[in-house]
């Protein structure tokens, strides 16, 4: 018979048959998962065998010969879903693809890469894998480039690279130290090797010819960025860098110590590095060398000064004593240093003693006497040192402890005192009723009692509680007895209990205060109650007692047990009554020969469980045993019966959040009190109830499974466990586990996005869902039940709809469905009646129709009449918009000619500009008191002696921390302290401390982490951190950096912004400008551009300097359309180039003169008798209403009253005057965005000024009608052409702020030690949204001063900004702002233009406000030594540039306004009530009030 593919399946296979069974050897077996489907393919000498699982996941197997096999990795594939029988390798065997009921997957078939170092790689087992050397990475020998170099591809652990270093540990004030770094199993290394620390250091390392490498360890410089921070030891990774590929193939552990931060001498000699002990200069150093003697120098534990260890140091309180220590090596102060001191701290008070070196052994505390508050123990431990030359400790054992203790302390009775610790020394005072020592009781020797003293005893025993009180009178109940004084032995106590003698038990009697003895029997036949009577010694009238309760013989019986019958497995609760069976202190129930658990008893029934039966189903008498009495009842007994069985579960499954019903099959079930049904899944067990109907059912809910994992499968889960709890039956507890199914549970859609359903009357409702119908055998189904509102419709079920029939109510009424213990809200139904039409209705819609149709005839008519007209107008139409057209196509094209040109331009004008900083007293004035010029921190201040004294005792005050805290967090409670107020104090506090800014800066870090604090507490989003100035804090904040970001602004950043603010102004005036409105034609703020064509021509004037007739001519450029002040500003802007504004004369000062020939000469005036009024509106006049030409000659003069053209000049002088007074004010740091003024009338002439527009609102010169029908919006380009002018200088100027290297200058220290306060609060706060982060520091730095420099140049530069500058600024500011933000800003079309102008520039800026960030987090930590050391030199080089008193004064006037509400906080405080801050500041109200 031929062999081939139809084979199979034939009737008869004779070639397959035999005698013999071929048996195969299981090399790896799977009893959790399942094996699916197998493949394998063999890979250099392995096997490598595939298996798909039943649970999704692929098992990698490496099978090595006959009888081995290694699986070595599982890859999840598709979750819950199992893999399908076939498995296919691509053709090059590097994938290999799966099959699962849904999807294919194509998974590689190694992922070595997922190794990252080389026993990882070769421990794994993958038979691909190999650790490619010098590539530092786990990958196929193909994928290595040096694979075929010796040891380039290493294929055994053994192989492994191995480091070692000579020596591994360096001291950190040791740089540069050669060190000699061993390496196997690597290839060549000629190309050349480096050795790095980390990311810090990197050198060369040299070869030697012994194949070692040879390379320095880290500079000093590299040494301090590596350790700082990290206390003795710090062990960083020495690894080598290959300069053939650039990457770290080896490295090995590499120790820096540092010996000088261990403060003890004991830590230090006893470190595992070569640290040795100053002792004469109380430091730990790796050089001895530097100990200033040869005997000071320790070296071993043995050398160094140590407390001896003698017992505990016993100090008593109140008393004077003198505290001798034993020591060794203990040092002799030299010359210059403190002698020796006992330094003692208890409940946070620090007492020092002086103390004596008698010699290098023995020391002692001068007599001093110490004490703590409380009674509440009676002994505390002190911490305790002995110190000298001020805080140099001396060491002492881990076993040496102090204790300072009362005698007195909860030890109010004699017996307790006389119990008390012997080492105590204390003894009972009889006189005193007190626990005391010896010294201070009066006549010791008669009144003063001891445990040391022979027949020692207390007199006045006391009997406080005998429990129990009632026991059987055959005895052996055990009574505990409490009280005072109840002897010091048990031996010394006699006791006797309702006249029968009670024996102690040693091991539970309490010295004094509790004595546990067990009856004897009472030989009385029906013994009375009595009370407890106890001697100590003898039984006199003081040493005698007894107790106020009595105690009672009685006998307890029982006649009835509950239930009657229970499994033979044992675990009923049974319930046995009586009487009297709570007496006595012990009681045991026993059911035949086995101990029923005791749960409980009270006079009338004792509980517990039954035990199991030995003999089976039978009947068992019951005995109790209470202490020595043996009760039974004849005719009382317990039947054990035939343990309950499950025979049959309806159904055998449920959904994973179980409670549905299931019906149990058995026997005997009657017998069982409270069954339960179990599961056990994943580990997890739970369980649910079960009601009993009769012996042979019961009605269980299932119980619910945690499923750990999102899905469960659809073909359902199977607990591990899952049975019932029948009392103890045990066969009942686990049934077969495939025998219950979990299904998923069924979920709902809500009805409609909304959660609102609209249906009418009478038709059915939809509820879709998933899983409705489980996919279980069997006719069972989840019973559900649906709920409108509250009542329960009649439902038709599938596998994704429920049906409900249509409901009977109206109105809104909600929708709950139940199933199974599960409850779906859907949402609500809202059920509308259908009203038939009444007859008023249809006759109304019958003559609506008709007037409907006369209606349309109309309009027909009237749409053959407008049809004609509209062809005439069409054509007019077509000739305007044509017009509209070529002018919009000429102002595109002026703009972009304007782009082109301008940039030049002004860069080149730029050159050589002077630029006139503020010097730093003005400056800090004008950002601290904005507005305010002449502040008085600025003036000398006049003031009575003593109020002179007061403010100086105030700015002591003010130096105290608490008090600061204290008086700010009030002023910031009260309603009526504004936010100017807030201001106001920040800025007066600042200039206060500005003498000592360390101390300010620690205030401020306080004030922010009270801030951060309070922001947390208040749910408020901590974004919203230092966003607005709502507290005292933050202003201090922006102080702060005013004063410590001044040189970086005069010697990098103020560069930029100049420049900035210069090129804005001239490209401004490049163009016309509105002397009314502040509108001009080349403007960054939409708000402050002219929308209107302008027509104007450049003007050179050559203009005579004021001071001098015949000096030099200057060349002036002005716009034939400038009013005359504007001509005047740009003349002596030219004339005084580089001089600061407040030394150049003012425009209002002086007149405009132009000369035409010898002696004709013209005053030029914004206004005279020759302006131009039309109607209401009045013009100012410009050079062109002059008709001055170009290349005139003009002069500067002093302001001088002419007769010519003069005659309203006082008008316009005052009605200009406003205007700008209300541009300044539209200009003032307060303001975002500027605003135009508003146009008023003249009120005495009744017209209205204007330059180059009219306002905006005029009902004449609407936006639409502003010089021609052409659409505004067009001229906006031109924001983009002076945008493009200025790009430079905004690039310049934010690249300065937002980069850490400054032309040689280092980024302030102050950003760098702020910015890390801020991470480290939010580490402390467990805040790692780096978002959050991010903000804290944009808000901290960016927004709170940088935004405010860039708007208010003339806070740092004497210049002058006029109404437009300030838009641009703003907008600039604007950018800026949102360069420092993390949130994405939308924009379209309908967006402000200000955003739109800077969008694809602002992501950059980003990415550097990022870089800026991570940079600064880079740079090494500032110490506060450090900062300290900055801030005490800032405060001393600006010393005497404020008033003080001055400040002070001002300050103080915050105390006299919040007087009693800042008295009441330092009273409530307790720091201010421990430094009396409160009667300090009592006493400077007092001083001034005294003036007054």
């Amino acid at each position: 018979m031929q062999i081939n593919g139809n084979f199979c399946g034939l009737v008869l296979n004779q070639p397959l048959g035999g005698l013999h069974v071929i048996e195969g050897l299981p090399l790896l077996a799977d009893s959790s998962d399942g094996m699916a489907s197998v493949a394998a393919y063999t890979y250099r000498r392995h096997s490598v065998v595939f298996i798909g699982t039943r649970t999704g996941s692929l098992k990698k197997v490496r099978v090595d010969g006959s009888q081995y096999a290694h699986l070595y990795e599982t890859v999840p594939v598709v979750d819950g879903s199992p893999i399908l029988r076939d498995l296919l390798f691509s053709p090059d065997h590097r994938h290999i693809y799966l099959l699962s009921e849904k999807q294919v997957s194509q998974l590689p078939v190694e992922t070595c890469e997922q190794y990252m170092s080389c026993a990882a790689c070769l421990g794994s087992g993958d038979p691909h894998c190999g650790w490619c050397v010098l590539q530092h990475r786990c990958c196929r020998e193909g994928a290595c480039p040096g694979a075929s170099a010796p040891h380039g591809f290493a294929e055994e652990l053994s192989k492994c690279v191995q480091v070692r270093v000579r020596p591994n540990n360096v001291s950190v004030t040791s740089p540069g130290v050669q060190l000699t770094v061993a390496v196997r199993n690597v290839p060549d290394l000629s190309v050349g090797v480096s050795c790095t620390f980390e990311e810090v250091a990197e050198s060369e390392a040299v070869l030697l010819p012994s194949g070692e490498l040879q390379c320095p360890s880290p500079s000093l410089r590299e040494l301090r960025a590596l350790t700082r921070g990290h206390g003795a030891t710090r062990t960083v990774r020495l690894q080598l860098l290959s300069k053939e590929t650039g990457v770290k193939f080896a490295g090995v552990d590499f120790v820096f110590y540092n010996c000088s931060v261990l403060r003890s001498c004991m830590s230090c000699v006893g470190s595992p590095y070569p640290c040795h002990w100053c002792k004469y200069r109380h430091v730990c150093t790796s050089h001895p060398q530097e100990c200033s003697f040869q005997e000071g120098r320790v070296h071993s534990p043995e050398g160094c000064p140590e407390i001896l260890p003698g017992g505990d140091l016993l100090i008593p309180v109140g008393v004077m004593q003198p505290l001798t220590l034993r020591a060794k090596n203990l040092p002799q102060p030299q010359s210059g240093q403190k002698n020796y001191e006992c330094v003692v701290r208890v409940q946070g008070r620090q007492q020092r003693v002086p103390a004596v070196r008698f010699n290098s052994s023995s020391v002692q505390c001068q007599n001093a006497s110490y004490s703590y508050e409380g009674d509440e123990y009676g002994d505390t431990e002190l911490d305790f040192s002995v110190v000298w030359d001020g805080d140099f400790a001396i060491d002492k054992p881990a076993t040496f402890r102090a204790l300072l203790y009362k005698c007195w302390a909860r030890r109010p009775s004699c017996g307790l005192c006389l119990k008390a610790d012997p080492r105590f020394n204390c003894g009972w005072c009889v006189s005193e009723h007190r626990c005391q020592l010896r010294a201070h009781c009066p006549a010791p020797k008669t009144n003063w009692m001891h445990p040391s003293q022979k027949g020692a005893r207390c007199s006045h025993p006391r009997i406080a509680q005998i429990h129990p009180l009632m026991g059987p009178k055959e005895g052996g109940t055990r009574v505990t007895i409490v009280g005072e004084n109840l002897g010091l032995s048990y031996r010394d106590v006699g006791l006797r209990v309702a006249g029968v003698r009670c024996n102690p038990i040693p091991s539970e009697y309490v010295s004094a205060e509790r004595i546990v003895c067990e009856m004897g029997e009472s030989l009385v036949p029906s013994p009375p109650p009595g009370p407890a009577e106890l001697c100590v010694g003898d039984c006199s009238a003081d040493f005698r007692t007894q107790s106020e309760q009595l105690y009672s013989f009685v006998t307890p019986a029982f006649d009835r047990v509950s239930p009657g019958r229970g499994p033979a497995s044992g675990g009923t609760r049974l319930t046995i009554s009586g009487s009297s069976l709570d007496a006595g202190s012990r009681v045991t129930v026993t059911v035949r020969d086995g101990e029923c658990q005791f749960v409980r008893r009270d006079a009338e029934t004792i509980v517990c469980i039954s035990p199991v039966s030995t003999l089976g189903p039978s009947q068992a008498p019951i005995t109790l045993a209470i202490d020595r009495a043996n009760i039974s009842s004849p005719g009382v007994f317990y039947t054990y019966t035939q343990d309950p069985t499950v025979t049959r579960l309806e159904p055998t499954w449920s959904i994973i959040n179980g409670s549905t019903a299931i019906t149990v099959s058995g026997t005997h079930l009657l017998t069982v009190q409270e069954p339960r049904v179990r599961a056990k899944y994943r580990g997890i067990e739970t369980t649910n109830t079960c009601q009993v109907i009769n012996d042979t059912a019961m009605l269980c809910k299932a119980p619910g499974i945690f499923l750990g994992r999102p899905q469960p499968q659809a073909q359902g889960e199977h607990p591990d466990e899952f049975g019932f709890l029948l009392d103890h039956v045990q066969t009942a507890r686990s049934l077969n586990r495939s025998s219950f199914t979990y299904y998923p549970d069924p979920s709902f859609e809500p009805l409609g996005p909304s959660g609102v359903l609209d249906v009418k009357p009478g038709s059915h409702v939809v509820l879709k869902g998933k899983n409705l119908i489980p996919a279980a055998a069997g006719s069972s189904r989840l019973n559900y039940t649906v709920l409108i509102g509250g009542q329960p419709c009649a439902l038709t079920v599938s596998d994704t709809q429920l049906l409900c029939d249509s409901p009977s109510q109206t109105g809104r009424q909600p929708v709950m469905v139940l199933v199974g213990g599960l409850e779906f809200w859907l949402g609500t139904l809202h059920i509308t009646a259908e009203r038939a039409l009444t007859l008023p209705a249809m006759v109304g819609l019958a003559v609506g129709g008709g007037l409907l149709l006369l209606a349309i005839t109309a309009v027909l008519v009237a749409y053959k009449r407008k049809t004609q007209d509209a062809d005439r107008t069409l054509k007019r139409l077509q000739l305007q918009m044509d017009n509209l057209e070529s002018r919009v196509a000429l102002e595109c094209k002026e703009a972009f000619a304007e782009l082109q040109t301008d940039i030049n331009e002004l860069t080149n004008h730029m050159d050589g500009v002077q630029i006139p900083f503020l010097d730093y007293r003005t400056y800090a004035v004008r950002v601290l008191f904005p507005g305010i010029e002449a502040h008085p921190v600025l003036k000398e201040l006049d003031t009575p002696p003593n109020v002179e004294k007061a403010l100086r005792l105030f700015g002591q005050l003010l130096h105290s921390r608490a008090f600061v805290l204290t008086f700010i967090h009030t002023l910031e409670a009260q309603s009526s302290f504004s936010m100017r107020d807030r201001g106001t104090v920040a800025s007066l506090t600042m200039v206060v401390l500005h003498s000592r800014l360390d101390y300010a800066t620690g205030l401020l870090k306080q004030l922010l982490a009270d801030l951060i604090e309070k922001n947390l507490e208040s749910k408020n989003h901590p974004k919203l951190l230092l966003r607005r100035t709502e507290s005292v804090a933050e202003k201090m904040l922006t102080n702060w950096f005013t004063f410590l970001l001044h040189k970086f602004l005069k010697e990098c950043a103020g560069e930029p912004l100049f420049l900035l603010y210069c090129a804005i102004k001239q490209q401004m005036e490049k163009g016309p400008i509105d002397a009314i409105t502040g509108e001009a034609r080349y403007s960054l703020s939409e708000d402050k551009l002219i929308r209107q064509q302008i027509d104007y021509k450049t003007l050179t004037l050559h203009c005579v300097f004021p001071e001098s007739e015949g000096s030099t001519q200057v060349p002036v450029k002005v716009l034939n359309c400038d009013s005359v002040t504007q001509a005047k500003d740009k003349l002596l802007d030219a004339v005084y180039k580089g001089v600061p504004y407040s030394q150049r004369p003012k425009a209002e000062d002086m007149d405009l003169e132009w000369r035409q020939g010898r002696m004709a000469r013209i005053i030029l005036q914004d206004e005279d008798v020759t302006t131009k009024i039309e109607c209401d509106w009045k013009r100012v006049n410009s050079l062109a209403h002059y008709q001055v030409t170009d290349g005139s000659l003009v002069a500067l003069v002093p302001k001088q009253v002419c007769a010519y053209n003069m005659a309203s000049s006082f008008t316009f002088t005052r009605s200009l005057s406003r205007y700008e007074s209300l541009l300044r004010t539209a200009s003032s740091p307060d303001s975002l965005r500027s605003r135009a003024p508003m146009i008023t009338p003249d009120q005495e002439t009744g017209t209205k000024l204007w330059h180059l527009v009219k306002n905006h609102d005029h009902a004449d010169h609407r936006e639409g009608d502003r010089g021609s029908k052409m659409v505004s919006e067009i001229y906006l380009t031109r924001l983009l052409a002076t945008k493009g002018t200025l790009q430079k200088f905004v690039d310049d100027l934010f690249e300065t702020v937002f980069s850490t290297a400054h032309r040689g200058s280092a980024l302030p220290l102050a950003i760098k030690y702020m910015f890390d306060f801020l991470d480290e609060q939010a580490d402390r706060r467990q805040i790692s949204d780096p978002d959050v982060r991010h903000t804290w520091k944009s808000n901290c730095l960016p927004l709170r001063f940088w935004v405010n420099v860039i708007k208010n140049p003339q806070f740092v530069f004497d210049i002058h900004k006029n109404s437009i500058t300030d838009a641009c600024l703003s907008v600039v500011a604007q950018t800026f702002m949102d360069s420092c933000s993390t949130s994405e800003h939308r924009l379209g079309k309908d967006s402000p233009s200000n955003k739109l102008l800077y969008a694809k520039d602002i992501p950059n800026y980003k990415s550097w406000v990022e870089r800026y960030y991570r940079d600064i987090a880079k740079m090494a930590s500032i110490s506060d030594q450090d900062m300290d050391a900055y801030l005490v030199e800032q405060s001393r080089l600006h010393a005497s540039d404020f008033n003080i008193l001055s400040a002070l004064s001002e300050l103080y006037f915050y105390v006299t306004k919040y007087r009693q509400e800042v008295l009441t906080a330092l009273d409530r405080d307790a720091s201010c009530r421990k430094h009396k801050l409160r009667q300090k500041l009592e006493q400077i109200i007092s001083l001034v009030s005294g003036n007054s």
